[in-house]
């Protein structure tokens, strides 16, 4: 007989065992999609048209039954999918998922915990507590420094950055929580030439102009010049925020930081350090003196869904000055049950009121992997990078860009011609190829590969064959021009 009952009547009706066999269901799709990254192709190969095909029909007037819902979610995940989960996918920066975290996120929805107050989850705000404490740590970061577990890199910048708003403007006798910016005293922003995009988006959402914004010069690997950032700032002591980077995007070279923040701090300034996934070589003892100095800076923003390889919606913002960071974030309502003693509340440390426990996957990661293997991780990936830059360069018509410091490696092809197009070419290909996926950037002015490790199952045997294959598609088009 058909089902006649509607999608809440259903689940009403569920007994315990049909919720264990809902998830075990969910356990062996997700299982079965983990298991097919080492080998899979790793772009999606559907169009948008088939995509909206899959998914797009009218709204169930009493709904499908939940494990049709979830196996048909599932079903195009060979064809839909990016595979950035898995070892060849070199693309934006992305990170893979421990298993651990993966474990632990799963607990996060099942639990549904709320961790804006202690009161709401006790247990979220110790773990984080902790969690926070062996970041900075693990980091070398000041063991006082307060801890906002945020969505991402992006939302540490704004978090961190209004707390430098409201650290610089208290010093001036302003008070931008109650006062506002109008008729505020003027925030002097100076960043380098190679800022992340991130950056000046969180200085436009905190109320500041990009024409406001003042850039210091770069040397030839996006490294901001102490000289350049003495020279910007000047004579005056003006109100100011100067935000250094640790791991340029491109390059992966790391800022001069305790240069950088010596002269920030000669002239009073406030100094912000975008260490999306560079910080985490602080991590490595082979790699720590690129983020010499890091320690000495006012806040640090960082993502954990990097390279500490926990799910995506993972980022922290870390405030030295936790009175100014409080300020900046607290909220205060009469039915908001503030804990009175030394427990911690959450959200006073981040803009989110209502949101994941997200906390569990990063302490699930630091306790699985230990400060050995969190160190091994980073050593791995850079590696890696170093390994795909010398099977590429002994190619003659590649160009690697940059000095493989860090994970990241920049490449240019070069065969006659306009090697930004023949670049830009060869990317294609390898995207439509699928041993591998990678992007392109421009990197002064002319098109360039760009190829990223922060991935924790990526193998020398991953790289012999991703680099195999861009020389392959780097033969192909080579050989369809030749014949044009």
């Amino acid at each position: 007989m058909p089902d006649d009952r509607n999608g809440l009547d259903r689940m009403l009706d569920m007994k315990a065992e049909d919720v264990r066999d809902l998830l075990a269901t969910t356990q062996g799709l997700a299982f079965e999609f983990l298991s097919s990254l080492p080998q899979r192709h790793v772009g999606p190969r559907a169009s948008v048209e088939e995509m909206r095909a899959w998914f797009a029909s009218p709204l169930p007037e009493n709904g499908d039954s939940p494990s049709e819902v979830l196996r048909a979610l599932a079903a195009p995940a060979e064809r839909g999918h990016m595979a950035n989960a898995g070892p060849r996918f070199f693309g934006f920066v992305i990170g893979g998922v421990l298993p651990v975290a993966i474990g632990a996120d799963w607990l996060v929805g099942a639990w549904d915990q709320n961790p804006g107050l202690f009161v709401l989850s006790p247990i979220v705000s110790v773990v984080e507590e902790v969690a926070a404490g062996w970041i900075c740590d693990l980091l070398g970061l000041p063991p006082t420094a307060s801890v906002g577990f945020v969505t991402g890199c992006q939302m540490a910048h704004v978090t961190c950055l209004a707390a430098a708003r409201h650290g610089v403007l208290q010093r001036s006798g302003w008070n931008v929580g109650t006062q506002g910016l109008r008729g505020a005293p003027r925030v002097r922003i100076v960043v380098g030439a190679e800022a992340h995009v991130t950056v000046s988006r969180a200085l436009r959402l905190l109320g500041f102009g990009t024409d406001d914004i003042e850039v210091a010069a770069t040397d030839d690997q996006g490294r901001m010049l102490p000289a350049a950032l003495a020279e910007v700032l000047g004579a005056n002591r003006d109100a100011a925020i100067v935000c250094t980077q640790v791991g340029n995007i491109d390059t992966g070279a790391c800022d001069p930081v305790r240069e950088i923040v010596a002269i920030a701090h000669g002239k009073g300034a406030w100094a912000h350090v975008d260490g999306a996934f560079g910080l985490w070589a602080a991590a490595s003892p082979q790699h720590r003196h690129l983020t010499d100095g890091a320690e000495t800076a006012d806040s640090w923003a960082t993502d954990a869904h990097k390279w500490l390889n926990v799910p995506q919606d993972s980022g922290l913002a870390i405030v030295r000055d936790s009175s100014a960071h409080r300020a900046a974030m607290a909220p205060t309502a009469a039915y908001i049950v503030k804990s009175a003693g030394a427990e911690r509340d959450p959200v006073d440390w981040v803009p989110e009121f209502s949101r994941r426990a997200r906390s569990l996957a990063v302490y699930a990661a630091l306790r699985a992997l230990g400060r050995r293997g969190v160190a091994q991780l980073v050593q791995n990936c850079c590696d890696r990078a170093r390994q795909m830059a010398a099977l590429l360069g002994a190619d003659p018509r590649v160009e690697i860009v940059n000095d493989v410091v860090l994970n990241q490696v920049l490449v240019r092809f070069h065969a006659g011609g306009d090697s930004g197009d023949l670049t830009r070419a060869v990317i294609a290909r390898i995207q439509q190829d699928g041993t591998c996926w990678l992007g392109g950037t421009t990197w002064r002015g002319t098109s360039a590969m760009r190829i990223s490790f922060v991935n924790w199952s990526t193998t020398e045997t991953d790289i012999a064959r991703s680099a195999a294959a861009i020389l392959h598609c780097l033969d192909a088009e080579v050989e369809r021009r030749q014949t044009m």
